[in-house]
């Protein structure tokens, strides 16, 4: 199929500089591709040409035609990838690009990952959710250095089965100034998380409220999200300033700011999720947002970004066009090389399809029916998980099961006796947070719950450290955009899990999106393009700074 016009409209004349207007598909292609550039598109000679250089002359051109000037067909300004997105969220968080590596779990989204992404102009949130708060100190110790001063941050997820673990984490960070935090998960604000977004607040030579801890949440609920476009809630205030943990001039500058300086709409991803459609929860929130900041003066308006289901360049471009300030990966990431996971974790991700993912019950929150999305090709772990919490539904304690059932979780779940996994069990949690031992041994219903999450919590880390004896039982969270980013990148360098770094699947991303919106632009003014020209292939990352330059 050859290039083609569907209109006969002439938007003005161009005039050539040095080099005459290029001719073939090949040139049409490579000029759309230079993101940094322009393009023009006209009629030469009676054949359509395409040049990226030149002078555009709008309107008829009157006395400025000339011999050289052609008529101008098409035209798309240069679409760089550091411009997509709101430039008020990067200049807040000193970006380059408005691309957050979401922060996955048990640190997945590791120390390594979040350097590069750093290094890239991007930023990486620690995935500090399951670890112990000596683990996660590590973290932020190795991370203060190796940033060398650019931008983080580190996750803080509700916790609340242990509120004492969010405390001592929220302390952590304010302690070691962590600035920048993704509160993800949250179903309520609590304590812990008002504290820290109050703490230190300011107001500068100037006069504006500064705000010195930075909050970027992570919603998929329109109810959850309004708490975080409004002020702290009065009553948690209250509570903090009689607790002196704050004063009362810091509780009264926070009820000029909102309590998250972004927010990420969280649509259908990989962990916990509800599973949200992302072309209705994106305008959803941004419209909520709208609403309730109507009756504030913030200095800045929080910004509304997408995460779930950003996997290839189509629905980054879908994202941005949508309003998204900025966008947020995580099961991409989890297949990258920087990844805290194993290698057959990896091989196992870059396998899988769409359809290759389910919805298991999370061990953090199992009691309440929290759920978590994760990969089920392959492994045993949704299955056995949702059995477990069909099991807790149903019996009031662990000797009420039927002695056939028992005798399965024994052998294949447990893969020992239930006093031998209580143990287990007890000792984790005596050091852990010994107050469910002793609700346990109260509440037998209680004691299977604790037993059943002790399998739960165990299964992701059997993948992380790529047990080979417990494959069957791996749980590894991921979404269905694992299943795109796969087919768009399958029989390209990208398709083998070894070739995947976090910056390169990143960029690939962030250009890609840039074509595609190049490529609709065109579409919108008559040009039909072959179907070669508007594929977009992602390129290794020495190939790619090519197609960046100016």
């Amino acid at each position: 199929m050859d290039l083609s016009l569907h209109t006969n409209y002439t938007r003005g004349l161009w005039l050539p500089d040095a080099e005459p207007p290029r001719t073939g598909i090949s040139a049409v292609r490579d000029a759309i591709h230079h993101v940094a550039r322009p393009v023009y598109l006209v009629r030469s000679e009676n054949r359509l040409a395409v040049s990226s250089t030149g002078n555009l002359i709008t309107g008829d051109g009157g006395a400025l035609t000339s011999t050289k000037s052609c008529p101008l067909l098409a035209y798309v300004p240069p679409l760089h990838p550091e411009q997509l997105g709101d430039p008020l969220f990067k200049q807040a968080h000193q970006l380059k690009y408005a691309y957050i590596a979401g922060a996955m779990a048990n640190g997945i989204t590791s120390v390594r990952m979040v350097v590069e992404t750093a290094r890239a102009g991007m930023i990486g949130f620690f995935g500090a959710a399951g670890l112990r708060p000596d683990e996660v100190e590590t973290a932020v110790d190795q991370l203060i250095q190796l940033t060398d001063g650019l931008p983080f941050g580190i996750n803080l997820i509700h916790s609340p089965n242990d509120p004492q673990l969010e405390t001592e984490l929220v302390n952590l960070y304010l302690r070691r100034g962590i600035r920048r935090i993704s509160a993800s998960a949250y179903m309520d604000l609590t304590l812990p998380l008002v504290y820290y977004r109050v703490k230190g607040i300011h107001r500068d030579p100037q006069g504006n409220i500064i705000c010195p801890n930075q909050i970027i949440a992570k919603v998929s609920r329109i109810e959850v999200a309004g708490k975080f476009f409004l002020p702290p809630p009065e009553k948690l205030l209250a509570e903090l300033v009689n607790k002196q943990m704050i004063t009362e001039a810091e509780a009264s500058l926070s009820r000029s700011v909102p309590m998250a300086d972004d927010l990420t709409a969280e649509a259908d991803s990989g962990g916990h999720t509800d599973s949200r459609p992302a072309v209705s929860l994106l305008p959803t929130m941004i419209s909520l947002r709208d609403r309730l900041v109507a009756g504030y003066s913030y200095r800045r308006i929080p910004g509304v970004g997408l995460g779930g289901g950003i996997s290839t360049p189509y629905s980054a471009a879908a994202a941005f066009a949508m309003g998204a300030a900025f966008v947020v990966t995580g099961s991409v990431n989890h297949a990258c090389i920087e990844a805290g996971t194993s290698e057959v974790v990896r091989q196992m991700l870059a396998e899988a399809r769409q359809a290759d993912v389910t919805m298991a019950p999370s061990a953090d929150m199992f009691e309440l029916g929290a759920r978590v999305q994760v990969l089920k090709r392959g492994t045993m772990f949704p299955l056995r998980a949702n059995r477990l919490y069909d099991l807790y539904n149903r019996y009031g304690c662990y000797e009420d099961i039927p002695e056939k059932q028992r005798t399965q979780l024994e052998r294949d779940v447990f893969r020992c006796s239930f006093e031998q996994e209580w143990n287990r069990t007890r000792a984790f949690f005596s050091e852990r947070d010994p107050r469910q031992i002793v609700r346990a041994e109260k509440d037998p219903r209680h004691k299977m719950a604790l037993i059943f999450r002790s399998y739960l919590g165990r299964s992701s880390r059997w993948a992380q450290q790529g047990d080979a004896a417990r494959k069957i039982d791996y749980q590894i969270w991921c979404g269905p955009s694992l299943g795109a980013f796969n087919e768009w990148v399958s029989g390209t360098f990208l398709e083998k899990p070894e070739n995947r770094k976090v910056v390169s699947v990143a960029m690939n991303l962030l250009w890609g999106a840039a074509v595609a919106t190049r490529i609709h632009w065109l579409g919108t003014q008559g040009v039909v393009l072959p179907h070669d020209v508007k594929k977009i292939s992602p390129l290794p990352f020495s190939e790619l700074t090519h197609f960046l330059d100016q």
